[in-house]
């Protein structure tokens, strides 16, 4: 007597489905000729491709900006090609930047708020937020469309920390 691979329950044998559930009672296929992975060269490196092989040029300059300076890091990081490193380089100045920005800012907003004058500051946290998300939705488009639009001043830190 057989048991089902599904329910579990005693099946006749050459019973094609299971009578409880209906799964087949066929015999499972024979797994591949070999499933064990080829040993590693002696150096112990497999694949010397880059990570970001498969993934073109203005893909990769998009995801550059998704995650703000953090993925303009990685990217710069582990991205050779020249107009991916600058779209990275240009992420890192850029929202870099602008987090310095926020944050200073954020230091005036809790002294000012205490003394009574937080309008001033509380216009330029959202006027640093409207920059910010213009910036990012401007620079993730342009990037798709292979394009490299440089931000005013941070283009030129780009171009240093890309290597031009």
């Amino acid at each position: 007597m057989a048991f089902c691979t599904k329910c579990g329950k005693q099946v006749a044998d050459g019973t094609a489905f299971c009578p409880s559930c209906g799964q087949s009672m066929a015999a499972p296929a024979a797994p591949a000729a070999s499933t064990v992975p080829a040993a590693a060269p002696a150096g112990g490196i497999v694949n010397t491709s880059a990570p970001t092989e498969g993934l073109s040029e203005n893909v990769a300059g998009l995801l550059c900006y998704l995650g703000v300076w953090l993925t303009g890091l990685i990217f710069l990081l582990i991205d050779k090609r020249p107009f991916v490193k600058y779209h990275a380089a240009q992420s890192i100045v850029v929202f870099g930047g602008l987090t310095v920005v926020y944050f200073v800012l954020g230091q005036f907003f809790v002294t000012t708020w205490f003394m009574g004058g937080w309008g001033l500051v509380n216009l330029l946290f959202m006027a640093v937020r409207l920059i910010w998300l213009i910036l990012w939705i401007l620079l993730m488009v342009t990037a798709y469309q292979g394009q490299r639009f440089r931000v005013p001043i941070a283009a030129d830190f780009a171009d240093k920390l890309a290597g031009k």
